[in-house]
């Protein structure tokens, strides 16, 4: 038995070559005959012969369609990069309003997307919870796994949120644009501080007292300019313990900050 990445799973046996997996992998001839069906499924074959299909209905993770509204109201453009079948994924792009999606990816092929749309000049975050996502999540400029995810997604993703809820995605990305104000208004404050302190230090006027005071009064101003980052907090959702299978989606943007 071996298993071959983004596929599935195949076994040699006296019978044949028994094949598991999706459509295109286990009954390659057939494969353009599978339906228009919006379901997801999953085929066990004997020798390129379908012996049974398991269709499942995804269902979307908690917060997703508020975190992409919240998204595309900050600029951003969504899309979906998906392995799955084309009816499936476009029946979920047309739930989530979301205009620009792939369906039946090799995992080679998100991590291509990721790589041509970088080279266009845009700074991409991929959000994925899949073994078939982790090449996407290492290209991107920047990535977030949920908790959940593959051992091998959370170890190619930048950060790892611990809730079910996609809020987390949304918060992120503000917590870094605070982040990096906050940054900028510290070097500010140093700045500023050293312009006044220095030349009266050099004219003589600082006393070892005075310059103690100073010091400590300059790094506890920058501290506390520092902790207003916690009064951004994330909402929890009443929803967010309800199982759900996650997907992954893409938001290019050049005004992303890491």
């Amino acid at each position: 038995m071996r298993e071959i990445p983004g596929a599935g799973i195949e076994a040699a046996s006296p019978e044949g070559i028994y094949r598991l997996g999706s459509r295109k992998f286990a009954c390659p001839e057939t494969s353009g005959k599978a339906g228009d069906h919006a379901y997801s499924e999953v085929v066990l074959s004997l020798g390129g012969r379908e012996l049974q299909a398991f269709r499942f209905e995804d269902t979307l993770r908690p917060g997703a369609e508020k975190a992409i509204a919240v998204l595309k109201g900050q600029g951003f453009s969504v899309g979906i990069l998906s392995g799955d079948r084309t009816s499936v994924v476009a029946e979920l792009a047309k739930r989530l309003g979301i205009a620009n999606w792939k369906a039946e990816l090799a995992p080679r092929e998100k991590a291509e997307f990721c790589a041509k749309v970088q080279a266009e000049g845009h700074k991409l975050l991929m959000v994925g919870d899949g073994i078939n996502d982790a090449p996407a999540l290492a290209a991107a400029h920047v990535s977030i796994a949920p908790a959940t995810a593959a051992d091998v997604g959370r170890q190619a993703a930048d950060f790892v949120f611990m809730r079910q809820n996609l809020d987390s995605v949304a918060f992120a990305i503000e917590a870094s644009h605070r982040a990096g104000r906050l940054i900028r208004e510290n070097f500010a404050l140093a700045i500023g501080y050293n312009i006044i302190a220095v030349p009266i230090a050099i004219l003589g006027y600082a006393t070892p007292l005075i310059a103690a005071v100073a010091m400590s009064t300059s790094s506890i101003i920058v501290v506390v300019n520092a902790l207003r980052l916690n009064r951004l907090t994330l909402k929890e959702d009443p929803g967010a313990g309800q199982p759900a299978v996650g997907g992954s989606f893409a938001a290019p943007s050049p005004r992303l900050a890491s």
